[in-house]
């Protein structure tokens, strides 16, 4: 079963475009923030990538996301979260966030 990849292109402040591949998105219901990561477009699988993540706005929903102004990570805790977050993706812990218990939705 093939999966198409969904990208998203990154202004930056100098309105220079660049193309990013998603990796994924997730919701923390510890935080009550949805994340997202991704990685520069037309990287072979061999060549170390710079690995970005994001807070996604409010109310924007990480397994569609509509796109909009993507918030920094500003707290220690939370980097600590999502970095735990992308080592349990990257050592084979699954392809969908979402079967991954991140605490207390109700929190």
């Amino acid at each position: 079963m093939s999966e198409e990849n969904q990208q998203i292109t990154l202004v930056d402040e100098d309105g220079n475009e660049e193309l990013y591949e998603v990796l994924f998105t997730f919701k923390s219901p510890d935080y009550g923030k949805s994340y997202i990561l991704m990685y520069p477009a037309g990287k072979a699988d061999d060549e170390e990538v710079d690995i970005q993540a994001y807070q996604l706005p409010d109310k924007d929903d990480p397994a569609n996301p509509s796109g909009g102004d993507l918030l920094p990570i500003e707290s220690d805790e939370e980097w600590d979260m999502v970095e735990s977050m992308l080592n349990t993706f990257l050592n084979g812990g699954g392809t969908d966030a979402f079967d991954q218990d991140w605490g207390d939705p109700e929190k």
